[in-house]
């Protein structure tokens, strides 16, 4: 069995345009919420966590940026990220895996496509020759291998929110058991279209508070959460060869817990989110006595939260009161899989740096949830793990657990 480890992360989020900049911003309790374009409000939504200066020509040439959809365009900006981030010289990734979660894929260029299909009356669509590659889900996946000339395992998975964390966890499981020596993985997404905002908010997902302040995790009276655009990639790879080659190592994957509810499409279970937990445990080898900090899912549902927090009682017993819960979704909104990638990376940040970025928006924590949310940046001396959790729709949970190194 290889260990595993995070050597080199990249990021685009409402928060900037690099994981540096995201990281910073969640340091300082930043939002990165703003009031949507007048053209994708819709029911009462007003605001959303959109990319700001975004410049997708520093990595893709305008032939590339015409064929593809947004989500890849994010998530080959976080991938040469993560690569220059990692110091890998050209050749060594060549036989690394590509990896990369979405909810959405391509949705923002279909509703385009549907647009411009409902204004012509002969039913046909001009300029549309690329649109099923460019919008499959797997294409973020496959364009970072054919990018970056990665000819390893190449997977895209659309497993709802969890698709980011789902994607670094099977490419721990690939590095672990031997079938890769490393891996770009995370998740990206561009779900800022009149389709998603309109969906999401006839399902009563969407908060529709007009306030900059409308994503509030565990926060009495909250609505609904912010729909978010971003991407995260992480690059892996075993200890060994980290080593050798004197990566920098912001921390080791120690464990991952992939469990389904098995209950209904859209309420989620307590009971199969803290399994997935205990999973990521056991395969760390690890109590929850050893675990210091828990950055949540959290999107500012009023269920989803309740639940999480069940979820985390059951997990953690008599410690999950006093636990630090950390929400990165009241400064990022929710990006979907990005948001399970990125929560990812800043869970492995705060073990690299002893600092738990604060969860802004709460005036007072609902009673129902009975957690330690931490409102106010936290510095912890020798943080030794973490675990981060993401849940979908279709009652799909992914847990991971995070350690320093050497952990063991």
């Amino acid at each position: 069995m290889n260990r595993v480890v995070i050597t080199g992360i990249g990021a685009v989020t409402p928060l900037g345009n690099s994981f540096s900049e995201s990281w910073s911003g969640l340091i300082e309790g930043r939002s990165g919420i703003r009031p949507l374009p007048a053209r994708l409000r819709r029911g009462g939504v007003t605001q959303g966590g959109q990319l700001i200066g975004f410049d997708a020509g520093q990595f893709l040439g305008v032939r590339e940026i015409n064929r593809l959809d947004p989500f890849v365009h994010y998530a080959v900006a976080a991938a040469a990220m993560a690569l220059d981030d990692s110091a890998l010289d050209d050749k060594q990734p060549s036989g690394f895996a590509s990896i990369i979660g979405t909810s959405r894929g391509g949705i923002t260029t279909i509703n385009d496509a549907a647009v411009r299909l409902a204004a012509h009356e002969n039913g046909r669509l001009r300029g549309a020759a690329y649109l099923m590659p460019a919008t499959t889900a797997s294409m973020a996946a496959s364009y970072i291998s054919q990018k970056f000339g990665l000819a390893g395992h190449t997977l895209g998975i659309s497993n709802a929110c969890t698709s980011g964390a789902n994607a670094v966890g099977e490419a721990f499981r690939l590095i672990k058991h031997g079938y890769a020596e490393g891996a770009v993985a995370g998740g990206a997404e561009a779900p800022l279209c009149a389709l998603c905002i309109a969906g999401y908010g006839a399902s009563g997902a969407l908060s529709k508070s007009a306030s900059l302040s409308a994503s509030r995790p565990f926060c009495t009276g909250r609505d609904g959460f912010v729909l978010a655009e971003g991407a995260c990639v992480v690059v892996m790879e075993g200890y060994k060869r980290a080593l050798s080659r004197g990566a920098r190592i912001y921390a080791e994957v120690l464990g991952y817990g992939n469990t389904s509810d098995g209950l209904d499409m859209v309420r989620p279970d307590s009971a199969m989110q803290a399994a997935a937990m205990r999973n990521a445990l056991a395969e760390a080898a690890i109590g929850p006595e050893d675990i210091d900090f828990i950055n949540a899912h959290a999107t500012s549902t009023p269920l989803g939260d309740a639940v999480e927090s069940e979820a985390i009682h059951k997990a953690f017993k008599d410690r999950a009161a006093r636990l630090p819960v950390t929400a990165n979704k009241s400064m990022t909104g929710h990006m979907l899989s990005a948001s399970a990638a990125f929560e990812t990376a800043v869970t492995a940040m705060s073990i690299y740096t002893g600092l738990i970025p604060p969860t802004i928006n709460i005036k007072s924590v609902d009673p129902a949830c009975r957690l330690n949310v931490i409102s106010k940046i936290l510095k912890i001396n020798g943080i030794a793990a973490g675990v981060t959790s993401s849940f979908g729709f279709g009652g799909v949970n992914a847990s991971i657990v995070l350690g320093v190194v050497p952990c063991y």
